[in-house]
């Protein structure tokens, strides 16, 4: 087809952010990739325009009532947009907070094995049909009723309650009562009721023990605050008017009755310290009832199958298989069984065969995009918040490709993240897979390997924020070359180069032994002291396992410290059950004073948090707001300058910048505060003001500008500049730390600790820190890693970008393969030594990169 026949979307007068009316045509049923430095606007052009836009139809073509049950979308600031099809957005996101979303429930396997299971698999002799309901645990026939399908029981015993027992009950040996006066009114009533609280738990008689802890009972008794045992014995007998009277609550019972009824979560999270779990007796952590684990396919029953890797289960359903297991007595069921009583009538082999062949065919189609994606080594029970961003898109992504869909535009966010390049190129064969099924595939990416399969490029920029917002090319890829302003040009074709980058020597080593976790199996690891390290392996081989639990983990009981864990999980009762690594430090541990972990957890989980607040820059500005003389002649301190605090808020929304709206028939919405326009704070707060701006004026300011506004101040200055310097430039300081990703939050905990003054002796931990970062942006990182360690420090980081490895000084290489084929240490050494290592899937990407340009040099003398 000629190129001007081809069909185009047209966008016309794109403002959506930073976006400075952007006029820009994009072809349909190509692979298209949206290209520039983090921030410069390409996001906004392809989620926050294009797919909004196609969204917003899509509304509207609904009824109302059908409308009112979707999330509320804004109309995106744009003109005009012709040519547009139906879209469908794959973005980078966290699993869904609760286990029982899992790899099965995404991927529509597990719809798949419960059908099987009903229809084709071996009953019990006498056992009636059960429904393919019946083999979820997420509904209530199928659901074990004893843990109601969690596969765990959880409860509350003496030693989770009771932590310390050489304390006595005055010194609050029960931990799990609550804090402050409740707390004091228990231990009150309790030494009404007789109960020696000066006594060490320990030594006290069990029977009391246990009632204290364990009673249903509820007694109201008077109480004496403040009396000792002897003067409440002796106030009773004279009948002394008590200061109140109280009812008492036994610790379990406050424990679990807290836990199901509080609507605050740090009370929640208090007492869920306090519950312990173990495997459900019934049904022994399967989660289903005993009629339907009865049930079995190729001797397996559906929880067994489920915890099997995906490449195993795609050898069980290869070819004919699966039909052969259905159907032969002789097979892993032997001994069962051949026919099934459905409502007295048999089913015979003949029909399980058919049945099984049908379902094994829709099973191995959507288990071979998956292993191609490089994903076998997940099982159907993993649960989604365990998985990654770049994992959870795949699968995502995998069930489209099945999907068979036409004339749709697929809006993916930066697929390549968390992707071993081994795994691109299959990730590369899947976006054909899409585009030869007649869809358009629209890609954000940053990996120069996506964007060299591109057909088309548009190119965002030339810089992030206010500088960038301008298409600076938009056609074929070989056309970006002669794009001078194009950031991205200068690294996709670069001229032939060589690096003579020294490398540093090591101050020592950090040895790990009989390190078992997940698919590690007894391993010997050492990390080189004072240098970078760069942990690498296909996707799924075991090296955050090694690296960011084990080795974190390991180095935290050394310090004497718990190591940080995700908030969200602490009174998640549905996670699984924590995973215990094993093995131990050798050697080294003595030079490693500190731990730091940068990882990709948010920065804060309300819109209060942002990223002024968590550098702690804001309190610098709120101190030079406090210092004006306006704010002298009100006697305005700096906490007036605060949004928490009530005195300087806006009394509407308390600081939120937005309330949220009532609607009778539709769902609430949240609308800037009608009181303070979003500006947080109450007309007189911003009545004061610095150099002519406002404190809501500074909140809205990006680190750029900021960083121009603030220059005469150092302490400010001091934080910006290693803002910009870590690639965050475009964000503004009061934006919510709701709205960062994965990788905006890990560069912003880097600069916060680069701000601090190194004293050496620091272990930093980083899991993927490029994600989301432009190659631009890749070098500056490289700059700051070398900083910490030339000021002492030890980086060990988790990484699947070329350039990082290549610039490391040391390399271990974590595999072979994912998952069982994984877990081994394949190559360790120099970056030419692992290059050349035999059976590294590593290797071959090492050597290609290694004869690719220098992007940087440095002078041996900086060593």
């Amino acid at each position: 087809m000629a190129e001007q026949d081809r069909g185009f979307v047209r966008v016309r007068g794109a403002r959506e952010h930073n976006l400075k009316e952007i006029d820009v045509d994009i072809p349909r049923d190509s692979l298209v990739v949206f290209t520039g430095v983090s921030g410069s606007g390409k996001s906004s052009l392809a989620f926050g325009t294009i797919y909004a836009e196609a969204q917003r139809r899509y509304l509207e073509s609904v009824s109302p009532y059908a409308r009112r049950l979707f999330h509320q979308m804004s109309v995106p600031d744009v003109d005009d947009i012709e040519g547009l099809p139906p879209a469908v957005a794959l973005q980078q996101q966290r699993g869904t907070p609760t286990t029982r979303s899992s790899v099965g429930s995404v991927t529509t396997l597990s719809n798949l094995l419960r059908m099987l299971y009903s229809r084709a698999g071996f009953y019990p002799r006498g056992q009636s049909l059960l429904y393919a309901e019946a083999f979820s645990p997420n509904t209530p026939q199928g659901a074990c009723p004893t843990c109601h399908g969690l596969g765990r029981i959880y409860d509350a015993t003496e030693a989770s309650m009771v932590p310390d027992p050489s304390l006595t009950i005055r010194e609050r040996a029960i931990a799990a009562w609550p804090p402050a006066w409740h707390g004091q009114n228990l231990r009150d009533i309790a030494t009404t009721l007789g109960y020696d609280v000066d006594t060490p738990w320990r030594e006290l008689p069990k029977k009391d023990r246990d009632w204290l802890l364990f009673t249903d009972e509820q007694p109201q008794v008077p109480v004496y605050a403040g009396y000792e045992r002897d003067e409440v014995r002796r106030a009773l007998k004279r009948k002394e008017e008590p200061s109140y009277m109280g009812t008492f609550t036994g610790a379990r019972k406050y424990v679990l009755q807290t836990f199901s009824t509080t609507e605050s979560a740090l009370m929640k999270k208090r007492v869920a310290r306090f519950l312990v779990s173990t495997d459900c007796p019934v049904c022994h952590g399967k989660r289903l009832r005993p009629e339907a684990l009865s049930v079995t396919f190729a001797g397996l029953d559906i929880a067994e199958i489920s915890r099997l890797p995906l490449k195993r289960l795609a050898e069980i359903f290869a070819g004919d298989a699966g039909r052969g297991l259905a159907a032969s007595p002789g097979g892993p069921d032997k001994g069962r069984p051949t026919g099934t009583v459905i409502r007295g009538k048999a089913s015979g082999p003949d029909e399980r065969a058919l049945v099984t062949q049908r379902i094994a065919e829709d099973i191995n189609a959507r288990l071979d995009v998956l292993l191609d994606l490089g994903l076998g080594y997940l099982t159907l029970e993993r649960s989604t918040p365990t998985l990654s961003p770049g994992e959870l898109q795949r699968l995502r992504l995998a069930t489209q490709v099945r999907s068979n869909l036409f004339g749709v535009v697929y809006v993916l966010d930066e697929p390549s993240a968390g992707l071993h390049p081994a795994d691109t190129e299959a990730l590369l064969r899947a976006l054909d897979r899409l585009k030869a099924s007649g869809n358009s595939i629209f890609v954000v990416e940053h990996e120069l390997e996506v964007i060299r399969h591109a057909d088309w490029i548009v190119d965002v920029g030339p810089r992030a924020g206010q500088h960038g917002g301008h298409v600076l090319y938009s056609g074929p890829t070989a056309g970006l070359a002669q794009v001078d302003a194009s950031h991205t040009r200068r690294y996709l074709f670069a001229p032939p180069g060589s690096s003579s980058r020294p490398r540093r020597d090591a101050a020592g080593w950090l040895r790990l032994a009989g390190v078992t976790r997940n698919n590690l199996k007894n391993v010997e690891v050492s990390f080189p002291l004072g240098m970078v390290t760069a942990v690498t392996g296909v996707s799924g081989s075991g090296k955050s396992s090694l690296v960011s639990q084990a080795l974190v983990e390991l180095i935290s009981a050394h310090l004497g410290h718990e190591p940080d864990t995700d908030e969200s999980d602490t009174t998640d009762l549905e996670r699984p059950a924590a995973i215990r690594t094993e093995g131990q430090i050798v050697e080294g541990s003595n030079a490693i004073r500190r731990l730091v972990q940068v990882d990709q957890k948010p920065i804060g989980r309300t819109p209060r948090s942002n990223l002024a607040t968590y550098t702690g820059l804001f309190d610098h500005v709120r101190r030079l707001f406090a210092g004006t003389r306006a704010s002298r002649a009100r006697r305005y301190d700096a906490g007036r300058f605060s949004f928490n605090v009530a005195k300087g808020r806006c009394e509407t929304c308390e600081g939120e910048g937005f309330v949220m709206v009532e609607l009778l028939f539709l769902p609430s919405v949240y609308a800037p505060c009608p009181a303070c326009h979003g500006a947080r704070y109450n007309p007189k707060t911003l009545e004061i003001q610095y150099r002519g701006r406002n404190i809501a004026d500074v909140l809205g300011m990006t680190v750029d500008e900021a960083w121009e506004f603030f220059a005469d101040e150092e302490p400010v200055c001091r934080a910006l500049r290693v803002l910009r310097e870590v690639g965050v430039g475009y964000l503004r300081l009061g934006q919510p730390a709701t709205e960062l990703s994965g990788g905006e939050a890990q560069r912003i905990k880097l600069a916060t600790e680069l701000q601090r003054t190194q004293r050496g002796d620091t272990l930093y931990i980083l899991d993927e820190p490029t994600t989301g970062l432009h190659p631009s942006d890749v070098e500056r990182l490289v700059t700051q890693l070398d900083e910490l360690v030339d000021a002492g420090n030890t980086i060990i980081v988790v990484e699947h970008d070329m350039h990082i490895v290549t610039t490391s000084d040391w390399i271990i290489d974590v595999g072979p393969g994912a998952g069982d084929e994984g877990g081994r240490i394949v190559a360790e050494g120099r970056t030419d030594q692992v290059a050349s290592a035999a059976g590294s899937r590593t290797a071959p990407y090492l050597r290609a990169a290694l004869r690719k340009p220098a992007r940087r040099e440095r002078a041996a003398g900086s060593r």
